[in-house]
């Protein structure tokens, strides 16, 4: 238990704001590419995350939208974490 609570305030500069990990900043790139994907599925009907690995059923392009979508609920997470710290 000790160890969690060292890791925590390692995170936690002290201004009481969160500082960016290793897992934040690789969550908050596979949001951005999620986002811009979607982005070119709606204007353009163009997915180029399917067009880059070989179409939607090819196993790079389901590992990429796991990812993204994993990339979501520990982004969801992390937001409920730091709002339930802040007053």
């Amino acid at each position: 238990m000790a160890n969690a609570k060292t890791y925590e305030r390692s995170h936690v500069s002290t201004t009481g704001s969160r500082s960016f990990g290793a897992l934040d900043w690789i969550a908050l790139i596979l949001l951005i590419v999620g986002g811009i994907n979607w982005g070119l599925v709606g204007l353009a009907q163009f997915d180029l995350v399917a067009a880059i690995f070989g179409g939607q059923d090819a196993m790079l392009s389901r590992i990429v939208y796991i990812l993204v979508g994993l990339a979501a609920l520990y982004s969801i997470y992390t937001a409920t974490k730091v709002n339930s710290r802040n007053p």
